[in-house]
């Protein structure tokens, strides 16, 4: 029998990956534009990519702008990078970026729609300036490829 291959040991700290308005919502909202996936869906599918990359995340998600600033603000220390889909916030909150500068983590910004395909006021982020990368219109896949860029980005 062949020895299973050794995995990478995860990171200390997990990669938070944190969820704004109305993503709790995907699957019922608006399929059309964000897909059929829930984001029950779409943690599963990070769960099993990060265990591939040998990492560990953690989810939340709100509706509230000052918990996502709180929960931002906590992974300063508790975690070791940001994947963050601000959802309607990421085109309104100075808050949210200034928390993410305070932060002083590696940030990758998702979007599951191509915002530059929507509405001209989505074609601004008030977080793309804290952001090391954007990834946006690739659907729940973009949430996986910020997931291997921040893997990639924490082993430097």
């Amino acid at each position: 029998m062949a020895a299973k291959a050794a995995r990478p040991a995860p990171a200390q700290k997990p990669v938070l990956v944190l969820n704004g308005p109305n993503l709790n919502m995907l699957g019922k909202r608006q399929p059309e534009i964000y897909g059929s996936e829930t984001l029950a869906d779409i943690e599963k599918a990070c769960r099993a990519e990060a265990l591939r990359l040998g990492i560990n995340v953690e989810f939340a998600q709100s509706n509230h702008e000052g918990v996502l600033v709180d929960r931002i603000q906590a992974a300063r220390d508790g975690n070791a990078g940001i994947v963050i889909n601000a959802g309607a916030y990421t085109h309104t909150s100075v808050a949210i970026l200034d928390a993410l500068n305070a932060a002083e983590l590696p940030v990758v910004e998702v979007h599951l729609s191509n915002i530059y395909k929507r509405e001209s006021f989505r074609h601004h982020s008030y977080i793309s300036p804290a952001a090391v990368g954007v990834i946006a219109g690739l659907g729940s896949q973009g949430y996986l490829l910020a997931l291997q860029a921040l893997s990639r980005l924490l082993k430097r």
